[in-house]
């Protein structure tokens, strides 16, 4: 009998493949360079699976499968997803919402030519700044302000422009990693600054700060524990107190407060989130934020404080290199108007999240799992908790109402549901699906309906072991 000696060789060369009628369509018509590189990707794929073990595919389905792999690769690959978590400002699923006003800004800043960089009074240059400098101004009690891409940009600008080559003193509690394995240390290393620690994990003084002063001295640097929690025997100086020294010594206090609250939490049955005009109050020279947290806005790095100290800033060379674009601003600054007119609960989804009522989401619950019964799908309206997400309000959580469906193999049906579309992001709780309609859109309700029904339903991967 005649053995195989080179599984590879059934493999059909790319002109075969680029010959081949099935691939004479609609596919050629993209540019040949790119169909023909994405030919030999995939055929790559199949060397390295027959390679494996695999049996060599038909010449039917490998151009059943080129045509697939070209259609995919000529497709978006960021789409939007139904977020059944309940976790409201989701970094992996792209962080605070935009409202209405925020989106429509953004298309007409993008379709139209603007006065981005353009004074109509003067009749020539301006600052695409000032676009958002006055709002900010209004809304912390800052004297100036200044916006960048985000908000490890914004540290990395001020650490370079004031304390590159010389030393920051920061607490030992504030060496925190704030998400993708950005590290705080490596952030001011990457500054030029010279990173000096001060205190314990758990507690920190004023005299730590007091002894740790020197001539190479810059900054008081402070971090505010937005993604974690340190418990029991703790303690750290008031920001009064850091403010207070930093005048004594001539050095600038810097907060980074991460989550960039302007509403007070405490009204939602929340712990209360430092407020950006709370450390604009208390005398803090410059306080970093981020405006797709609890903001509720675009990406960006939002810098604000003493008008000497952010002019500096804005004529360092690495703000133009961290500069944010046109569409950015007309989000942001939408945005900021909601707050000026007292709207934001109303109108910027985190917001409208934060203080969806229970029932609510209980009443729409209830009509999904109805409608899943009538299908023959186990499904029930239990008790559960949303959480903030973001690095913000470490701990905290919000009472909601959750969808739990039984399935047998429930990871099974959560990659399922991953592959639907649109795909919806469901969580695992006592091994059983659950979704939260805190963060599901009110308008995505009947389609996240549909899905269930056809993925979990008899003929979905929800009746299978």
């Amino acid at each position: 009998m005649d053995i195989d000696l080179n599984p590879l060789k059934n493999l059909p060369s790319v002109d075969a493949l680029l010959n081949d009628p099935s691939l004479q369509g609609s596919l050629l018509k993209n540019e040949r360079p790119y169909v023909v590189s994405l030919v030999r990707e995939y055929l790559d794929f199949l060397r390295k699976r027959i390679k494996g073990g695999v049996t060599c595919p038909s010449l039917e389905e490998i151009v059943a499968g080129v045509t697939a792999h070209i259609n995919a690769s000529l497709q978006p690959s960021l789409f939007p997803v139904i977020n059944g978590t309940g976790v409201i400002i989701h970094t992996n699923l792209g962080r605070a919402l935009l409202s209405e006003e925020s989106l429509a800004a953004m298309r007409r800043a993008g379709q139209t030519y603007n006065n981005l960089e353009y004074s109509l009074e003067k009749g020539q240059r301006g600052s695409r700044y000032d676009h958002a400098t006055r709002l900010l101004r209004l809304l912390t009690g800052a004297e100036d302000a200044l916006v960048v891409n985000n908000n490890a940009g914004a540290l990395v600008l001020v650490l370079s422009a004031f304390a590159k080559g010389r030393e920051t003193l920061i607490s030992r509690a504030h060496l925190v990693e704030i998400g993708g394995g950005f590290r705080v240390p490596d952030i001011m290393a990457q500054s030029g600054s010279r990173l000096v620690e001060v205190g314990t994990t758990n507690r920190t003084y004023l005299r730590d700060y007091q002894q740790a002063l020197r001539e190479e001295t810059a900054l008081i640097f402070r971090v505010h524990a937005s993604n974690f929690l340190i418990t029991g025997f703790t303690t750290e100086p008031s920001l009064d107190e850091l403010v207070r020294l930093g005048r004594e010594q001539g050095l600038p206090v810097v907060y980074d407060l991460g989550s960039g609250a302007l509403l007070d939490t405490t009204g939602y049955g929340l712990a209360r989130e430092p407020l950006v005009q709370d450390s604009v109050a208390a005398g803090v020279d410059l306080t970093c934020f981020s405006g797709d947290k609890l903001l509720g806005g675009p990406q960006a790095g939002i810098i604000v404080g003493r008008q000497p100290l952010i002019a500096q800033l804005r004529r360092h060379p690495l703000t133009r290199a961290l500069r944010v674009d046109k569409t950015t601003l007309a989000a942001l600054q939408a945005t900021l108007l909601h707050y000026v007119r007292g709207e934001a609960e109303q109108k910027i989804p985190v917001w409208q999240m934060i203080g969806m009522k229970v029932n609510e989401i209980e009443a729409r619950a209830t009509r999904i799992v109805e409608a899943l019964k009538q299908q023959g799908i186990p499904s029930a309206v239990v008790e559960g908790f949303s959480a903030i997400g973001g690095g913000s309000l470490p701990g905290q959580s919000l009472p909601t109402r959750l969808i739990s469906v039984a399935v047998p193999n429930p990871s099974a049906s959560t990659r399922q549901l991953r592959s639907a579309s649109p795909p919806v992001i469901a969580r695992i709780e006592d091994d059983r699906l659950v979704l939260d309609l805190r963060t599901v859109l009110p308008q995505q309700d009947e389609t996240l309906q549909v899905i269930l029904n056809d993925e979990l339903g008899e003929s979905g991967v929800g009746s299978r072991k």
